[in-house]
């Protein structure tokens, strides 16, 4: 996901987004613990999205404070 796409988005989105990348960074981090992962570049490809989306909701929160 772009960090375009994530501007646009509401904090309540984001938190949803957050949410489930989340889950799959759970699922994926258990798929390599058992040897199943096919495609262990998935696992830095979420790691790099969740940054992404706390960056947003930290600027989004700043924005508040300054106001």
């Amino acid at each position: 996901m772009k960090a375009s796409e994530i501007r646009s988005k509401s904090k309540e989105e984001l938190s949803e987004e957050l949410l489930s990348l989340r889950k799959e960074q759970f699922n994926l981090r258990l798929q390599r613990a058992t040897g199943q992962m096919t495609r262990p570049h998935e696992y830095s490809r979420v790691r790099k999205s969740i940054a992404r989306v706390k960056t947003v909701i930290a600027e989004i929160e700043n924005q508040g404070e300054g106001k």
